[in-house]
């Protein structure tokens, strides 16, 4: 039944990863990301790593998401097309996956009775921890005490990322992309609407817009 559920999660994280790399709207690849954050946290907790699912979900799932769609709210939710093709990027990304691998050749077997962690670390926690730490609970032991800069540095992890969202939300809107004439140009966030003005041929994040606006800088020299 596990590795039913194993399978299930991971043929879900494949199709989940897919739809996020051919989604060209931002919005809703976001709400993707968040998804494939919760089947993770799932995964983890299958796995027997709650605490990382707990992470993965505070963090992906939460924090990481308010953080992206406080992000679009400031730069839209159309994808631009690159004027490149991806050939570097994809090149890393390939080459990082393959490296990644490689390194887990050299893991124990998951759940194997003869790895290491169950004949030294395991046993020591669960004899020794309530005389050590004097807390009857294990996992609280372990996370609090002896993986205590783990928990800390996970706790940054999202108090920084809490700090970014704020900061980022509090800068206001930012200014906007216009394209007229057949060239991108930048207007004030704060500027009157460009449809309210005379008539044209200009779009603003892919909405019809007159040409007639207030120029703040012109992003093509």
């Amino acid at each position: 039944m596990i590795e039913f559920v194993d399978v299930a999660l991971l043929i879900l994280l494949g199709i989940t990863a897919f739809s996020i790399i051919r989604q060209q709207n931002l919005f809703a690849a976001v709400m993707m990301m968040g998804i494939y954050s919760l089947l993770s946290a799932g995964l983890f907790v299958v796995m027997d790593a709650v605490d990382v699912a707990f992470t993965e979900a505070a963090v992906g799932a939460g924090i990481s998401t308010i953080l992206m769609l406080g992000t679009l709210a400031l730069v839209g939710h159309n994808e631009h097309q690159p004027q490149h093709r991806p050939i570097l990027p994809l090149f890393v990304v390939v080459l990082t996956g393959a490296i990644l691998v490689y390194g887990t050749l050299d893991i124990p077997p998951f759940g194997d009775a003869s790895n290491p962690a169950h004949h030294h670390v395991a046993p020591h926690y669960l004899e020794e921890s309530e005389h050590e730490i004097g807390i009857p609970n294990v996992v609280t032991s372990i996370l609090a005490s002896y993986r205590g800069y783990d928990t800390l540095g996970e706790t940054t992890v999202v108090f920084v990322a809490l700090v970014g969202v704020l900061l980022l939300l509090s800068l206001g809107p930012r200014p906007r992309r216009i394209f007229s004439n057949g060239r991108w140009i930048t207007v004030a966030a704060d500027d009157e609407d460009p449809s309210e003005k005379g008539a044209g041929d200009a779009r603003v994040d892919g909405v019809q817009a007159p040409d007639e606006v207030e120029l703040l800088r012109d992003t093509d020299g």
